[in-house]
């Protein structure tokens, strides 16, 4: 059985990580760490091999350097919104330690006040240590699958007529699965519907189109820039290769995190990307 040991090595002596100056270099940072995370398995050449990985933590960010005064220092370099599922560990996947993110959790990664306040704190009041803010959705989402199931059987919303938070996320991913689903007949036709995998598809394309657009709206909300100094990114975790995906104009593979769409063209470009993916395509057939 291969063997993956990752540790988190706290030095007291050891010089402070460097800390992205930019959203650019935030964005290569994060991608850099989870091509590392993803390549861990594919190190260890023998079935029975072993191998480690080291992320180097501050002592002083948690408090453990003796006779150290005062409470240690937030100063995260980027804000990202993820999906509360237990199998996406967020800080793990990116290869980053405790105060390098600030991470905000909810089911289906939806944009909702609570998440879009906790994100203004974060960029308002961390002293500009913020840089990149990142939307994070994930393969296999129980959310957004859940609404997919009613958006195709609509008699699967009855149930939840009376369980109004269950409602307040399945409404807001709706209106996403509906778009999508219209792309999907728009680039294949409408009999792509009765595809084998189409119910697989269907989940996989609203699942990162829902993380675009929470990027794009927190865009609006947050005030990201052009100068670099704050940009708004999503992708994809997929479970099954530990890779983020995040498919965009010109590139059907979508290694790695995209900018978020700046208007209504971008969207429509976006989908189009969505649809041509190697992934999505893959899953139809």
């Amino acid at each position: 059985m291969k063997t993956v040991d990752v540790i988190y090595r706290y030095q007291a002596d050891a010089p402070a990580r460097h800390r992205p100056s930019d959203s650019d270099e935030a964005r290569l940072r994060l991608d850099e760490g989870n091509r590392t995370f993803a390549a861990l398995l594919d190190q260890v050449k023998d079935e029975h091999g072993r191998t480690e990985r080291v992320v180097p933590v501050d002592a002083r960010d948690l408090g453990l350097i003796s006779g150290q005064i005062g409470t240690p220092t937030q100063h995260p370099f980027a804000a990202v919104l993820g999906c509360s599922d237990a199998r996406v560990p967020i800080e793990l996947i990116f290869n980053e330690g405790p105060n390098d993110l600030f991470v905000v959790r909810v089911a289906g990664n939806v944009l909702g006040t609570d998440v879009l306040g906790s994100l203004k704190f974060a960029v308002e009041h961390l002293n500009g240590s913020v840089k990149l803010i990142v939307v994070l959705g994930h393969s296999g989402c129980g959310a957004v699958t859940s609404a997919v199931d009613v958006f195709l059987d609509p008699g699967d919303y009855l149930p939840l007529a009376t369980k109004h938070s269950l409602r307040n996320i399945l409404d807001r991913l709706l209106v996403v699965i509906q778009t999508c689903a219209r792309k999907l007949a728009t680039a294949f036709g409408p009999e792509v519907a009765h595809r084998p995998r189409y119910r697989e598809a269907l989940i996989e394309a609203s699942i990162v189109t829902n993380a675009a657009l929470a990027a794009y709206s927190i865009q609006q909300g947050v005030g990201t820039n052009e100068a670099g100094e704050l940009q708004a990114v999503y992708g994809v975790y997929l479970l099954e290769t530990r890779e983020v995906w995040a498919p965009h104009a010109g590139d059907t593979k979508g290694v790695g995190l995209a900018a978020a769409p700046h208007d209504l063209a971008g969207f429509v470009d976006l989908g189009g990307a969505i649809v041509r993916s190697e992934r999505i395509a893959r899953l139809l057939g």
